[in-house]
């Protein structure tokens, strides 16, 4: 494989400099750095706090987000308390890269014995293609370190693409034409497939099949499905879908899913602001702060070599929303009293804080000081003084394009301190359906009591569904219930189109007599094309992927094109578990958010687990070892699909190898998997 250029990814790690309390000087000495080598360029950087959490999601952002080959953070490889950057590494780390170690150490014991106590780490990340160092967090030995090892992971890197080439080449080759021959001997293996256009299926669902016939399906199917209530000679006996592997579904809909539409101008004030994307880069319209500023209360000093002593206090100068005008310059021999964010007077070379000085005597009138006593000694200049623009620099660019607008909202912070208060542009986020369907499904939302009679069931996937979309920062419409009735499912999906971007169903998607939903998107009232219909994996089997064309009948507001649906199974852990695999990405996308995948970080077994035939995502709830520091997963008991207990208190889907990719049939307490991060830790 040959790049002209590799993409790297920093990641700075630091308490003071995420909470603006100190300023990064390291990740502008990495750059520096890079720049002069021709092998690399900067995709992205980010400032997290020493957070195992922040630090594993940072890394993963440039893997998946920016795609950076190369990820390098630097901070939090010492020894103290908050020193965790190795302890968010390493479960992130699929190979390790001990030679890379070795140099950096060995090279720098030469220049200082103290590096001994730096704790770093070097692999590949899970899932292979990038490659994460961690460095010091001085500018100094982050440099010392990098430059150690800089020329040699250009080759290190095109190794590492040149094995992951191969895979990709054949992933980019989607079937067009699907010969089943029904040669069912052992299991699919997925990685393996060439995806060609025509290929034999090897499934083992427990169970074998030979067929002496062979038959061909085009995809994407347009109008070619028979619906299951016709006349029984009719029907299907199998279903028409071939069974994709997981990561053809997902691209599937990374390649379908519409674009972000036209950009939008909030208010500072919306509340729709809030996880929203950035529509374009933001530069500051000024400098932050715009005038020398006292950073703590105490006494502004003319003289850099002030020594302790008695001085007359000239001036008071105190924050204020009020204006005025400046104040006379500070001479040599005077000081002037200042508050925390005051202006400091003109001449002004250091602030003395409070505490180390005395009062001597006030004013005639007893309401200000008149001469203060200087205890300080080795007075710096600049000290505690923002200097103009030390925060933002007028013309910097201060949120880039791309941003998500966090739950923390420290960007509205951001755009509040330079003034911009109506002219926010972002992404218009899409708006989210969700409809259940079933003559067998009542409803639980429309505050009515109901009593159930025999064959009927409660709606827990409607209430599920839309609650988990809103905790996302989406705007969800409740649909209502669908009865499985040809006309009245086609009629409540076209209703339902014309007021969403996304549609979410559940139930209707098997091979029953009722399972209306495939052959209803296709039909010409519809005019649906679907993506896939099946995928192997458990739970979720039967969901499957729609677009719609858009009707121009001016309500197509958000301006996407194509309509999304997704007909998700209607057993409650399968829809959990589909929505969150393949739901969340698109919208993700379509609101112009990256990474569109969720986090996965590795996680130790607390007990075994079985495996199944079939790519398994079992529920789990993830936290971290007090002791170790590392993630441990564990089961929330029953996996049935129907089981919707299994949902409750997951944060995590662990994603289980099928029995025979694993080539047993369970994993051990101790063994270490990836999990898809569904919620907090």
């Amino acid at each position: 494989m040959s790049l002209e250029k590799f993409k790297v990814g920093i990641v700075i790690v630091s308490d003071s400099c995420a909470n603006g309390t100190s300023i990064d000087k390291t990740g502008p000495a990495l750059r520096q750095l890079l720049s002069n080598h021709p092998s690399y360029e900067i995709s992205h950087s980010s400032i997290v706090a020493d957070n195992v959490i922040q630090i594993q999601r940072a890394v993963l952002a440039e893997k998946e987000g920016t795609h950076a080959q190369l990820v390098l953070t630097a901070g939090g490889t010492g020894f103290s308390p908050a020193d965790v950057t190795p302890e968010a590494i390493k479960p992130l780390i699929e190979k390790e890269a001990p030679g890379i170690v070795h140099k950096m150490l060995t090279d720098s014991l030469k220049i200082t014995p103290f590096a001994a106590l730096s704790r770093p780490v070097a692999g590949t990340l899970v899932g292979g293609g990038t490659l994460v160092i961690t460095l010091p967090g001085s500018p100094k030995g982050a440099s010392e370190n990098l430059e150690s090892v800089i020329d040699l992971l250009p080759h290190a890197l095109k190794l590492l693409l040149n094995a992951d080439s191969r895979a990709l080449h054949e992933k980019e080759k989607p079937p067009k034409t699907v010969e089943h021959k029904h040669t069912h001997t052992h299991g699919h293996d997925h990685h393996s497939h060439s995806h060609s256009h025509s290929h034999t299926h090897s499934h083992d669902h427990a169970h074998k099949h030979s067929h002496g016939h062979g038959h061909s399906h085009q995809f994407p199917v347009k109008h070619e499905l028979v619906s299951p209530s016709s006349n029984v000679t009719k029907r299907s006996r199998e279903s028409p879908f071939p069974m994709l592997p997981v990561d053809t579904a997902l691209d599937l809909i990374a390649k379908h899913t519409p674009a972000p539409g036209e950009p939008v101008t909030l208010p500072l004030s919306s509340p729709l602001l809030a996880g929203s994307v950035i529509a374009e880069d933001v530069y500051s319209p000024d400098n932050v702060p715009n005038y020398r500023a006292s950073i703590v209360d105490g006494y502004a000093v003319a003289d850099a070599d002030l020594q302790p002593g008695v001085y007359p206090v000239v001036a008071v100068s105190h924050a204020s929303s009020h204006g005025g005008e400046k104040s006379s310059s500070l001479k040599s021999g005077q000081i002037a009293r200042v508050t925390t964010g005051a202006p400091v007077p003109p001449g002004t070379v250091a602030v003395i804080m409070v505490e180390e000085t005395e009062l001597i005597s006030t004013t005639e009138d007893g309401t200000e000081e008149h001469e203060v006593r200087i205890l300080a000694k080795n007075i710096q200049s600049g000290e505690n003084i923002r200097e103009v623009g030390s925060d933002i620099k007028k013309g910097s660019l201060v949120i880039s394009q791309g941003t998500v607008i966090s739950g923390t909202a420290g960007e509205i912070g951001v755009l509040a301190s330079l003034g911009m208060t109506d002219s926010i542009k972002v992404y218009r986020k899409p708006i989210v359906g969700v409809l259940s369907t079933g003559d067998e499904v009542v409803d639980t939302l429309n505050g009515e009591k109901h009593l159930l009679e025999y064959g009927e069931i409660y709606d827990s996937n409607r209430p599920m569904l839309l609650e988990t979309i809103r905790s996302w920062g989406f705007e969800a419409v409740d649909l209502g219930i669908a009865r499985d009735v040809d006309a009245e499912l086609s009629t409540t999906i076209q209703k339902a189109l014309n007021q969403v971007d996304l549609l979410i169903t559940t139930g209707g998607v098997s091979m029953g007599e009722l399972d209306l939903l495939k052959p209803t998107l296709v039909s010409d009232a519809i005019g649906g094309t679907i993506h896939f219909g099946r995928v192997a994996m458990k739970p979720g089997k039967p969901t499957t992927f729609v677009t719609v064309p858009a009707k121009d009948d001016g309500r197509n507001a958000n301006n996407y094109g194509d309509k999304v649906v997704f007909a998700l199974p209607g057993n409650p852990a399968s829809a959990s578990v589909t929505f969150h695999l393949f739901v969340l990405p698109a919208l993700r996308k379509m609101a112009g958010q990256t990474p569109q995948s969720l986090p996965r970080v590795r996680v130790f077994l607390d007990q075994v687990v079985s495996l199944d035939p079939r790519p398994e995502y079992h529920r789990v709830h993830i936290a971290q070892d007090p002791t170790t520091g590392a993630l441990v997963a564990t089961s929330t008991g029953g996996q049935r699909s129907s089981r919707v207990g299994s949902i409750q208190g997951a944060n995590g889907l662990l994603v289980l190898p099928s029995s025979h990719d694993a080539k047993r049939n369970r994993m051990e307490k101790g063994d270490i998997l990836d999990a898809i991060l569904i919620n907090r830790l």
